[in-house]
């Protein structure tokens, strides 16, 4: 067995109060007012977008705009930086000969325990001087 379904399958054991402390681990918010069958699927469903990535930008725009005509809305656009990667990826950087992990966000990173806005703001704090957040974790060379 995976050490994903192994998580995965460790949810069926946890009580719900266990299973709000994993949604604020995994989702870096507060846990919504559900059972814990709901909470059991977001989070294995999480587990696995954290792990091997989540929705491609072309089927999330897709599912936003079938939400917002099931709605009545017009959907609303939204652009991101082609540099930034998709939901769920992972960025590691060593600094100093310590590992620094960073995880991408619908709307932010995820480092620390922390949601952050920027990759600026972290490697800010990584290094304790100004650096572009881009360039530290290494997805955009260095401007000469």
């Amino acid at each position: 067995m995976t050490p994903i379904a192994r998580q995965i399958r460790e949810l069926e054991s946890k009580n719900t109060s266990d299973l709000k402390r994993l949604w604020r681990d995994y989702f870096q918010s507060e846990p919504p007012p559900y059972r814990g069958g709901f909470l059991r699927r977001a989070l294995a469903y999480r587990i696995q977008e954290l792990t091997y990535g989540g929705l491609t930008p072309k089927a999330e725009r897709k599912l936003n705009t079938l939400i917002a005509e099931e709605n009545g809305k017009k959907p609303r656009r939204r652009k991101r930086s082609p540099t930034v990667p998709v939901v769920g990826t992972r960025l590691v950087r060593e600094w100093r000969g310590e590992r620094y992990e960073v995880v991408v966000l619908a709307e932010g990173f995820a480092y620390g325990g922390s949601r952050w806005n920027s990759l600026t703001a972290i490697a800010q704090h990584i290094t304790g001087c100004h650096w572009n957040g881009l360039v530290f974790f290494g997805l955009r060379k260095k401007e000469k």
